[in-house]
C-alpha cells in the first residue's frame, strides 16, 4: 500500500554443540503452516537486539545470548508490505520449549535436516551462512 510504514521484524538462528556437530532450532507455527527461524516485530520504542532476544524467547522459551549479527533480511510479508529482518547467531543459556499460540512444535535440527526442514529459501540461506562458517 502506498505510503506504508516498512514491517520491523527481529530474531535469531539458534545453534548449539552437539557430538554429531552443530545444531539449529526451529519452530512450526499453525497458523502458517510452516517451519521458521523465531523472529518477530519490534514493538514501539524496542531496541533491535532487545527485540530479537525477547521474540526468540517468548517462541522458544529459551532465553539466549546474541552472537553475531546476520545480514539482514528484506521481503514483502503475506499482507504484500515490506518487511525488514534482523537476526543474530544465538546460544541458548537457560529455558525450555513449551507451545504456545503461535508455535506449536519446536525441534533440535543437525545442519542438513534444518535446511530440508525449512520452509523459506531465505531461511535456509541465513542458517548457512551462519552456521556454514
Amino acid at each position: 500500500m502506498e505510503g506504508e510504514a516498512e514491517v520491523h521484524a527481529a530474531g535469531g538462528v539458534i545453534v548449539r554443540r552437539a557430538d554429531g556437530g552443530p545444531e539449529v532450532a526451529l519452530v512450526h507455527r499453525p497458523k502458517y503452516d510452516d517451519w521458521s527461524l523465531p523472529k518477530g516485530k519490534l514493538d514501539r520504542g524496542e531496541g533491535w537486539e532487545e527485540a530479537a532476544l525477547r521474540e526468540v524467547e517468548e517462541e522458544t522459551g529459551l532465553r539466549c545470548r546474541l552472537l553475531d549479527e546476520l545480514e539482514p533480511v528484506s521481503y514483502l510479508d503475506p499482507k504484500q508490505r515490506r518487511k525488514l529482518v534482523r537476526y543474530w547467531l544465538m546460544e541458548p543459556v537457560a529455558g525450555s520449549f513449551a507451545p504456545n499460540k503461535e508455535v506449536d512444535r519446536f525441534e533440535w535440527l543437525a545442519l542438513d535436516d534444518a535446511l530440508a526442514r525449512l520452509t523459506y529459501d531465505r531461511d535456509r540461506e541465513l542458517v548457512r551462512a551462519a552456521v556454514g562458517r
